[in-house]
């Protein structure tokens, strides 16, 4: 059953993230927290699909402030395939040298701040140069991608620098490059991709340490409550307040 062949290579992945990302994941996590602390930002970037793990950041219950999602629609929204907002134009701006500069010129960063951008291969253009932006302008530059796999895969910026390369810290997602992971009869490619599943497992890894890390130094979080449970009557004025210190942080971008 296909159904368990893809659940078996989807723990396979979880499994080998556990056993050789955790220090990793420690130093990612010790940058986010150093920048939450200082009332700045981890700012959180990704293409296409990468968009994912962005957007299931914050605002997420069980997430909290500090997170400061940066999602192009044009990078994420082609739903459509083809015609406007299509996967063609998708593909051409994902390499094309500029736009990156372009939507970092759009707010307002400082040297506390950290990037996470999360990318499979590494290799395109508009992350690379948010990447080279962010570490002009002092950041920290943290990458979470399929770096082993595509160690030595050319970069297509002219740079000459894949991603990985940039970055303070490197985190590998363990996925593999094709990313589908399950063969099927009678067909060339494989089903069943698992870098998004890789994704989402990291943030959650990642973001629950910063949250370790910010709580054992005594910083309060504002953490995006659950409005769906009977009884908690707290449960508004405490969203309230996540999105009251929200805007009075995300008024300086």
């Amino acid at each position: 059953m296909l159904a368990l062949e893809w659940l078996k290579k989807a723990r396979e992945v979880q499994a080998k993230i556990e056993a050789t990302q955790l220090d990793n994941i420690k130093k990612a996590a010790e940058l986010m927290a150093d920048s939450i602390q200082s009332g700045r930002w981890v700012h959180t970037f990704g293409c296409g699909h990468a968009t994912i793990p962005v957007e299931e950041m914050y605002p997420r219950i069980g997430g909290f402030v500090g997170f400061h999602p940066i999602v192009e629609l044009p990078m994420t929204f082609f739903t459509g395939i083809t015609g406007q907002m299509g996967i063609h134009q998708f593909l051409y701006l994902e390499r094309a040298e500029g736009y990156g500069d372009a939507i970092m010129k759009a707010y307002n960063f400082d040297k506390r701040d950290t990037m996470w951008i999360f990318s499979h291969t590494g290799i395109n253009g508009v992350n690379i140069e948010v990447a080279l932006k962010a570490k002009e302008m002092g950041m920290k530059v943290v990458v979470f991608g399929s770096a082993a796999e595509t160690k030595g895969k050319k970069s297509r910026h002219s740079c000459g620098k894949n991603l990985f390369e940039i970055a303070d810290v490197v985190v590998d997602s363990c996925a593999p490059l094709v990313d589908a992971s399950v063969p099927l009869k009678n067909h060339f490619d494989k089903v069943g991709p698992v870098s998004t599943l890789a994704f989402v497992t990291l943030v959650w890894m990642t973001v629950t340490t910063v949250a370790e890390i910010l709580a054992d130094r005594g910083v309060k979080l504002y953490i995006h409550p659950s409005h769906n449970v009977p009884g908690d009557t707290t449960a508004q004025d405490r969203l309230d307040e996540c999105l009251r210190v929200y805007k009075e942080r995300v008024s300086c971008l």
